[in-house]
This record gives structure tokens, sequence and C-alpha cells, in this order.
């Protein structure tokens, strides 16, 4: 498998996913147009992951934002997460969130408590 990376625009994250690493990232916002066709690449690339001999994988998450469209296919991406869990690779998820922002911190709480999945909550401070 390849290294995929999107460049970060004001309205779509950053997203880097290095399958030999076994690290996957987002951070920024996310409110893109079509929401379901940004995040399409990263879910068929995860499905690929779970076919390969590697048994581990770091997945890191930090938004400033992200929009109801988006959060829905977030929680895409965590159901193949889930199921490379289920697989018995070893996974590691780690949600940022900036100190005070209450509302971003509750998102990954929801995330994790829908899916069983275990989450690292990191909060950040403010510069």
């Amino acid at each position: 498998m390849e290294k995929y990376y999107e460049e970060p625009t004001r309205i779509t994250p950053e997203i880097k996913f290095d399958p030999e690493l076994g690290l996957l990232e987002f951070k920024g916002r996310s409110s893109p147009e079509n929401t379901v066709k940004f995040y399409s690449k990263i879910v068929e690339l995860l499905e690929e992951y779970a076919l390969i001999p590697n048994d581990s994988l770091i997945a890191n998450f930090h938004f400033d934002y992200f929009n109801t469209s988006s959060s829905k296919c977030l929680f895409t991406v965590f159901r193949k997460l889930f199921k490379l869990d289920q697989m018995g690779k070893q996974l590691v998820i780690n949600w940022y969130y900036e100190e005070d922002d209450e509302d971003m911190l509750e998102a990954g709480e929801d995330y994790a408590d829908l899916l069983g999945l275990d989450f690292n909550f990191i909060e950040l401070e403010e510069w």
C-alpha cells in the first residue's frame, strides 16, 4: 500500500495515512462540500489495510471543528477501525481536544461509547 496525504484547506482537514508505519492522522477543520466523497478515499484505504499483515494502527484525531455530515463520515471511519480491532489488530485511538472545548471532548466520548472502542483523550492547553 502507498502512503496517502490530503493537504488541509480552510474547510478540510489534513489527512496522513502511512500503512507501513501503521499511522493515521486527521487534523484541522472538516466541513467539505461533498463530505462522503472527501472521506471515501480514507474509508477505502482502511478496507485495504485490513487485508495486509500489519498488526497495529495508531489513529490520531485532532479536529478544531467538524460539521454534521463530517460527523457521519467519521462514524464510518470509526466503524472501519472497529473492524480492525475485531480482527485482532492492535489499535490505539488518540482523540485530541483543546482545553475548555467540552463539545469536542463529548464528540469523542460519543464515538467511543457508540462502538465500544477505547480512546485516549488528550487535552491540549491553549497557547
